[in-house]
């Protein structure tokens, strides 16, 4: 924002410094100046003034006030008793507000008898130092005051207005205006217009319209000074492509209050640049007065804040000087145009601003620093995602939808459907993540189609996603991972390693068996998937997706899936290890098929197997499920890996022999069982 030093001085009791040193002392105390540039006589300060002042700073006025008390002077009072003729403004003028709510104010008077012809030189140089061109006496006096007061103000030809009407409405579609640069704008029903009986005279707040200019032939004027939402008017310079210097001071949200002084001092000067006489009175529509607030506060909290003890009465003059009210009990008036201050701590923050940051002296804070509560979710979520990225997965992160065809694929049932989708694709929430890292594992595919017909190389695809499922009345976390190729015991290696990892022990596999309308059935190809089990306790599944669901997915390799509870896996985990020595004999692996009806189950295998073993069996693992070609009807082909070890010896063949011998002879206790050699 330019401001004139020398305006600023007139509008100052007492000795301004030099701008150098002026400029020193704004920087210190939250206004920056960029620029200091003589011209002529005068000099221009570029002065950045945050945006919670504009509604009193970007005003010369304004702007004294700070200098005033930042330099231990006083503001000069700018009040002046107007001489007015004994015609009445109401006589020559009638004004109409169709909404308040977007004009909170209109105020006008009337000039009349008016020479309009070129403004004094005095005048000229201190609208050039501010960046404005000089016009005419009366359109440089609107200009003027509109820099000493911050209230844009702007002058129709009284004579050009139909039938004395102001009308302040919104724009109608299509309505065009030519403004006082000859420009053409289409309006629109957003924008705000000051009109006649006929057609729009101004853009309100941004721009007036050539209809109603100033001329040389002007004889009667009357003065606008009107109050616009902010919000509004920003809107619309932005719709058109418009600033201007009224514009940038509405969107920062002028005080109402401020239109009656800016309408008295432009009648003044404009009747003493044209020896033009005012009228009786004002029109003056202002249905919701705003009233100052008051704000109680209490100057020891004052000091506790800011750290260092200040004086009351010090408090009481930065305040008062700042234009605030202060009764002795520290009740403070907050005049209209500081709408920035709101609570007790923007007064705080003010009267650190004057009393000047550099005398508050550097305190180290003092409190109890109390650490966050542990967020689990958080430290588990971290700890899986650098594990799985560990094992060369890839993370990745899906929305949390599905679509029509994702339920026809995947035969989900029960789905929860949203009201307003943002697309087809988008139309329920999901109740499994593998629908949608299936779709990226076939997107990659595409990409890796390249490598390896041109490179002669194959790339394998590793990705996972921990998010959320939903269900009816329920929602959980899941963690689901998939591996391109045949890569079924790679990924139960993952799985395990991955649940060593979390400190969950007790983990086996046993065979999925869904209940008929389990829409996961579809899901996986029965002869490769297990149920992973902690105790009793199902805590996910690890398969490959069924060959139908890869083709309608035009997926042409095999994917191997884990899906597990991300919840449950939180709530087994354990930072805590027990210590087990590694035993420094060697183990011994032998494998052991066992077919049985289909209905048994992996468990009750599993538990004979341990049972007739007892100690020496340090591990049993189920690595394969067969059923069909060469298997009898209604059977099951159960292949396990049976680990011998021994803690204080080396195991030799003949016992693990025996011991072999011992569970194959037990297993076959149940006549339905058959041990296959």
């Amino acid at each position: 924002m330019l401001f004139s030093y020398n305006l600023l001085k007139e509008n100052i009791k007492g000795k301004l410094p030099k701008p150098e040193k002026l400029a020193d002392i704004l920087t210190m105390h939250s206004f920056e100046v960029e620029k200091i540039e003589k011209m002529g006589k005068d000099y221009i300060l570029d002065i950045d003034v945050l945006p919670n002042r504009g509604g009193d700073c970007f005003s010369h006025m304004g702007m004294a006030r700070e200098c005033a008390l930042l330099t231990k002077n006083k503001i000069k009072d700018q009040e002046r008793n107007i001489k007015e003729s004994k015609e009445k403004t109401t006589d020559y003028i009638k004004v109409n507000i169709e909404n308040s709510n977007y004009c909170p104010r209109y105020t006008a008077r009337v000039v009349t008898d008016v020479k309009v012809k070129e403004s004094p030189k005095w005048m000229q140089d201190k609208l050039k130092v501010c960046g404005l061109r000089p016009i005419n006496n009366i359109v440089d006096a609107t200009n003027y005051v509109m820099l000493q007061t911050g209230q844009p103000l702007h002058a129709f030809d009284l004579d050009k207005l139909e039938a004395g009407q102001i009308i302040v409405r919104k724009a109608k579609k299509g309505e065009k205006i030519i403004s006082l640069d000859d420009e053409k704008y289409t309006l629109n029903p957003d924008m705000l217009v000051i009109a006649d009986s006929k057609d729009p005279l101004a853009i309100a707040g941004i721009k007036g319209g050539k209809k109603a200019e100033i001329d040389k032939n002007t004889k009667r004027v009357v003065i606008e000074s009107a109050n616009f939402d902010y919000r509004l008017i920003r809107r619309a310079s932005k719709k058109i492509n418009l600033r201007t210097d009224a514009s940038w001071r509405f969107e920062h949200n002028l005080d109402p209050n401020l239109t009656e002084k800016g309408v008295d001092m432009a009648a003044i000067v404009v009747s003493e640049l044209t020896t033009g006489k005012i009228t009786k009175g004002r029109v003056d529509k202002y249905p919701r007065k705003i009233k100052p607030k008051k704000i109680k506060i209490d100057v020891n909290y004052i000091s506790r804040l800011l750290g260092v003890e200040i004086p009351k009465t010090k408090v009481k003059q930065i305040l008062t000087g700042l234009g605030f009210k202060v009764n002795n009990s520290f009740e403070v008036e907050i005049p209209t145009f500081r709408r920035d201050i709101e609570i007790p701590e923007d007064l705080v923050e003010e009267v650190g601003r004057i009393y000047g940051y550099e005398n508050i002296p550097d305190v180290y804070p003092i409190g109890a620093l109390v650490p966050p509560k542990r967020n689990y979710v958080h430290y588990w979520q971290n700890l899986i995602k650098d594990f799985m990225a560990g094992m060369g997965f890839s993370e990745t992160y899906n929305y949390s939808f599905i679509s029509d065809a994702d339920l026809k694929i995947f035969n989900f049932k029960k789905v929860l459907e949203l009201e307003n989708p943002v697309s087809e694709e988008s139309k329920y929430l999901r109740p499994s993540q593998i629908p949608n890292i299936l779709k990226n594992i076939r997107d990659n595919l595409k990409y890796f189609a390249f490598l390896q017909t041109a490179l002669k190389k194959e790339k394998e695809i590793r990705l996972f996603e921990i998010g959320k499922i939903f269900a009816k009345n329920s929602e959980k976390r899941m963690l689901t991972a998939a591996i391109t190729g045949d890569k079924f015991y790679n990924l139960k290696g993952v799985t395990e390693s991955l649940l060593n990892k979390l400190g969950i022990s007790d983990v086996w596999y046993d065979e999925f068996e869904p209940t008929p309308e389990d829409s996961r059935i579809s899901t996986w190809n029965k002869n490769r998937c297990a149920e992973i089990k902690v105790g009793n306790q199902e805590i996910g599944f690890l398969g490959e997706i069924s060959t139908k669901i890869l083709k309608d997915l035009k997926i042409n390799e095999k994917v191997t899936v884990l899906d597990l509870d991300f919840d449950k896996l939180i709530r087994l985990s354990s930072e805590e290890n027990e210590y087990q020595p590694i035993s420094q004999y060697p183990a011994a692996v032998r494998d052991l098929a066992v077919l049985v009806p289909f209905a048994t189950k992996v468990v009750d295998v599993l538990n004979i197997i341990n049972a007739a073993g007892g100690k020496l069996v340090r591990d049993v693992d189920l690595f394969d499920v067969y059923e069909g070609q060469g298997v009898p009807e209604g059977k099951k082909n159960l292949a396990f890996h049976i680990v011998y070890q021994a803690e204080n010896k080396t195991l030799t063949a003949d016992e693990i022999d025996r011991l072999q011998e011992k569970i194959i002879k037990t297993l076959e206790e149940n006549i339905d069982w058959q041990v296959r050699k």
